[in-house]
């Protein structure tokens, strides 16, 4: 009997753990609400799952935007950008995205899973030490395992912890990864004390703010800059990255940070070097983004409005709704099928909610990963409520 035969049984057990992942979603054509409608196997759902925090995916602006540069420079770029693939269009997408988030240079990628997995090997290798919050998102993590370099997982925001493996660490290159905004609790690392850290141990500091830029920050800068941590501020020991397919409603990723350094990852960042550029119409529809995200006050205020009230309509409820002042508003339920069970229910009053399981957070603590967007509206989250409430008390 072949090994190719187990996969069959393998993927039983995926179902008989409620672990099994069915892609059965799509947006409907032309739908402007920033991801809040989907079709789930044939069936129009309200949706609460979506990383458009702004819902600037549908926005006419940046539809009308790549449709001006897909008509000036084509469809595709043709080859990776250290050979003909950096348009003009992408270079001056790297300046304002520089100048946006108060940083001296930056780089444009066309994946943010590629990004984190090509910056951290580029920055560090064997023999070097690399400490990563335990709750750090995949890319940065198998950017970790990319790397070889020796890998202390620190609890996830115990600076303390952190403190103490870069203090007995002997490796001379030391560098610490960080989810900026973690994805499945919504909780925001303190980066200022990270950043003392790294300076007193001679460390360099990686942050990913996928989940905060656009969304936190004067005019939506990002995590950083809410630190007070850029432009004069900036330190050398910081490289920045984010993506650019969530609050700012595209797709791709940069990473900024000094220049020198930024220079180095230009060189060396395999994921760069070695794959096709992001397409200079999406470039053009990037720039039309951070303007609508720098004049964007309105929308990030209807989106904190509509995060205090979700919390406060799901409070007293028997499941842990985690502390999160972002749009990741985590419901905690425990077990896998007790999770399918909340997220089939939810489904049967026309909401999407999909449920988180292991191994994407911890055994035991399966949850429904609500994510909220300047696109809902307040009757949106009281439907939300309204049904969450009549499950746990066990309504029809």
């Amino acid at each position: 009997m072949s090994w190719l035969d187990e996969f069959d049984a393998r993927l039983r057990d995926l179902d008989a753990a409620g672990l099994r992942r069915v892609r059965r979603v799509v947006r409907p054509d032309g739908a402007p609400e920033g991801g809040t409608r989907l079709i789930v196997d044939g069936e129009p759902l309200l949706a609460f799952c979506s990383n458009d925090y702004l819902g600037l995916a549908a926005h006419p602006a940046l539809i009308e935007a790549v449709c001006t540069g897909a008509r000036e420079f084509g469809v595709g770029s043709g080859a990776s950008p250290l050979v003909s693939g950096h348009s003009a269009a992408n270079a001056e997408l790297e300046r304002e995205l520089a100048a946006f988030v108060g940083l001296p240079r930056a780089l444009y990628f066309y994946a943010g899973y590629a990004t984190n997995a090509g910056l951290v090997p580029a920055l560090v290798g064997e023999g070097d030490a690399l400490h990563s919050d335990a709750l750090n998102h995949a890319c940065l993590i198998d950017g970790a395992r990319l790397s070889r370099a020796a890998i202390h997982r620190y609890p996830h925001g115990d600076l303390d912890a952190l403190g103490r493996a870069l203090a007995k660490s002997g490796a001379r290159r030391q560098l610490v990864i960080t989810d900026a905004v973690f994805s499945m609790d919504g909780t925001i690392a303190d980066l200022r004390t990270l950043l003392a850290l790294c300076e007193r141990h001679d460390a360099l500091l990686l942050i990913d703010d996928a989940h905060g830029l656009g969304v936190l920050g004067p005019q939506g800068r990002g995590t950083l800059a809410a630190a007070g941590l850029t432009g004069a501020a900036a330190s050398r020991r910081v490289l920045y990255m984010a993506t650019l397919g969530k609050a700012l409603g595209v797709s791709g990723a940069f990473v900024a940070g000094d220049a020198t350094l930024v220079e180095w990852l230009l060189q060396k960042t395999r994921s760069y070097i070695f794959a096709t550029a992001a397409p200079a119409a999406l470039a053009t529809a990037l720039r039309a983004s951070l303007r609508l995200v720098e004049a964007g006050d309105a929308r990030r205020a209807h989106l904190r409005h509509l995060i205090a009230r979700l919390r406060s309509g799901l409070a007293g409820l028997p499941w842990h709704l985690a502390p999160s002042t972002t749009p990741i508003q985590p419901l905690i339920i425990g077990g896998n099928q007790a999770a399918l069970a909340v997220m089939d229910g939810l489904r049967a009053r026309g909401l999407w909610v999909p449920a988180i399981r292991p191994p994407t957070v911890p055994e035991g603590s399966a949850r429904l990963r609500i994510t909220l967007s300047a696109a809902h509206t307040e009757a949106d989250v009281d439907r939300l409520v309204d049904a969450l409430r009549g499950l746990a008390h066990g309504a029809a």
